[in-house]
């Protein structure tokens, strides 16, 4: 399986950042890629639910997701958007964070939204409340392409192990995590997450990201981590992106999943127990 990860420094403007990532989709398919892989919120990068407002469109509407789709059909290869901000129909105005399998038709064939919404203080001045914006998911997603089984996640759902040991349960193969980290967080603790919830499912992880100042017409401007990643099931780091935009090809050997789950069966082995506070 040849996957290409693309990390991208999207801006605040949908139609700006849709030129830059169809520019490298056409690189990643001419590098030999079945699958790319774009971070999350490929869309808008956005600090402000006024600016959101003024350019997010539905599912339905969307811009890039249309013209992807287009590509894909063109080119005749897979594309997972890590995920779009999208309108919803909700009363209280919340956004969907979605990612999209889009397969070489052009159809959809997989939809995740992001069940864990990032509320966190990282610090005095780096603040954070996903759940304002952003309604979250409710249901785990696994998808079968004609290459590997893939579970679909986004960014802070990697902290909840238990998400990921349910995808590898129902058989995924390759994790899917693209990212928009914090660079505090992420200098801290991204590799190590992402080591581990590959070690502990004896799966590969593929988690392209968003990186660099993003800028902004509306609100302030942000920064994220970077560093795409790819880790084998074993644990060992196959790609680190470091912090450029741009793609990376890798070739996953789906062998090795088969390799890391015999030696450690650790999927097959949970016990029910009682919690602490049992009687």
């Amino acid at each position: 399986m040849r996957a290409a990860l693309l990390q991208l420094n999207s801006s605040d403007n949908p139609t700006a950042n849709l030129n830059a990532t169809l520019a490298l989709l056409r690189e990643a398919h001419a590098g030999g890629a079945q699958i790319a892989m774009t971070p999350e919120v490929t869309n808008c990068v956005s600090t402000s639910r006024t600016g959101q407002n003024a350019v997010l469109q539905d599912e339905a509407s969307d811009q890039t997701l249309a013209a992807i789709r287009d590509l894909a059909a063109e080119l005749g290869f897979w594309v997972l958007i890590g995920s779009l901000a999208l309108k919803t129909n909700d009363p209280d105005g919340r956004f969907a964070n979605r990612s999209f399998l889009i397969g070489p038709d052009g159809a959809i064939m997989a939809r995740y939204d992001k069940i864990h919404m990032f509320d966190v203080q990282v610090s005095e001045s780096e603040i954070y409340r996903e759940s304002a914006a952003f309604r979250p998911g409710d249901r785990a997603v696994v998808v079968d392409t004609p290459f590997a089984r893939l579970g679909l996640s986004i960014c802070y759902d990697l902290r909840f192990p238990m998400l990921y040991r349910a995808l590898a349960q129902a058989g995924a193969q390759v994790l899917c995590i693209p990212a928009a980290f914090s660079p505090v967080t992420g200098a801290a603790h991204w590799l190590s997450l992402l080591r581990a919830r590959a070690i502990e499912n004896g799966a590969f992880v593929v988690a392209p990201a968003q990186t660099g100042l993003h800028k902004a017409q509306d609100g302030r401007e942000r920064r994220t981590h970077g560093h795409g990643m790819v880790i084998a099931p074993w644990g060992e780091v196959l790609l680190d992106m470091g912090r450029d935009p741009g793609v990376a090809l890798v070739d996953l050997d789906l062998a090795r999943v088969k390799d890391a789950r015999a030696r450690v069966g650790s999927l097959t082995h949970d016990r029910a127990f009682l919690p602490p506070d049992a009687p």
